[in-house]
């Protein structure tokens, strides 16, 4: 229960979290925004990377491994939040919110093609988050926005990056990973932001979007992200992954609550099939797992 409850508190978070990366863009453009708000994650995470490596240190090999799974975690991490953060330019925070949890879609069948087993479940669950997504971004024209197609193709490297996660945790510490990552993102956002985006930052802007800041960066990214490593220590992979798809629909709250964004009947109905599709998504990896034994 005490680990749920943990789950829920960091869905929580990262729902409320698109509320502020919106807001931040009332001071900083968006490449200054992701610079800035995953330097300070970074920063977030030294004291307790400190705690936790006080009693070992990184052989040669593996901190060379942990370089390298940074630099390839921190460019996917750079490509799917410059996505959902220029998207959000176009779009509200709760559409953000519903169709970044798409990604949980995508996993199981970008696993397929990298030869990972799936079932009938995850093909259902890829049916009903579709229909939702129809109903919930695409109008009478039949066609979908700007904000929302971008927010679809971050999905689509979120579901890259987890991978990818899975993939270097296996031989790196994964909160040092997890820091070294958003160094690199950092950095990148910084760089983009100067040069090819032409962005002008000034001290006066970012101390206006100081707050959404430190929520974004200390809060989604420190915090939540220790709270999501000590609960999934003790929680059903399964339960855990159901409770933090909840964070579409915190955005979706927050959006209502903070920014007075609106959801039609019609979408609605899309964003409860979106959810009800990465439930099923976490139920099929259940499932697989449970063949394979």
């Amino acid at each position: 229960m005490t680990a749920n409850l943990l789950l829920l508190l960091t869905a929580a978070i990262w729902g409320f979290g698109f509320v502020a990366q919106v807001l931040g863009m009332n001071y900083l453009q968006p490449f200054a925004f992701i610079g800035a708000r995953f330097l300070l994650g970074a920063l977030s995470l030294l004291p307790v990377i400190w705690f936790l490596s006080r009693r070992s240190e990184a052989a040669p090999a593996e901190r060379a491994y942990l370089l390298f799974g940074s630099c390839v975690l921190g460019t996917l991490l750079f490509v799917a939040s410059s996505l959902q953060q220029v998207g959000l330019l176009y779009t509200t925070a709760s559409n953000a919110g519903f169709i970044t949890g798409m990604y949980m879609i995508f996993v199981p069948l970008l696993g397929l093609m990298l030869g990972m087993a799936t079932n009938w479940i995850t093909w259902i669950g890829c049916l009903v988050a579709a229909l939702g997504l129809y109903l919930l971004g695409v109008d009478d024209q039949y066609q979908m926005g700007k904000g929302d197609l971008l927010q679809l193709a971050g999905a689509s490297i979120w579901a890259l990056h987890i991978l990818a996660i899975d993939h270097f945790t296996k031989r790196a510490p994964g909160l040092q990973l997890a820091c070294g990552q958003f160094v690199v993102c950092a950095v990148l956002g910084i760089v983009v932001s100067a040069t090819v985006a032409g962005e002008s930052t000034t001290v006066a802007r970012l101390l206006d979007a100081g707050p959404t800041l430190v929520y974004a960066g200390i809060i989604t990214v420190g915090v939540a992200y220790t709270l999501q490593v000590v609960a999934q220590a003790h929680a059903n992979p399964v339960h855990a992954g159901i409770i933090l798809s909840l964070e579409a629909v915190f955005g979706a709250i927050g959006g209502y609550l903070i920014l007075d964004e609106m959801l039609d009947s019609r979408q609605l109905i899309g964003c409860a099939a979106m959810l009800a599709g990465m439930i099923l998504s976490q139920l099929a990896g259940q499932a697989t797992k449970s063949e394979a034994v």
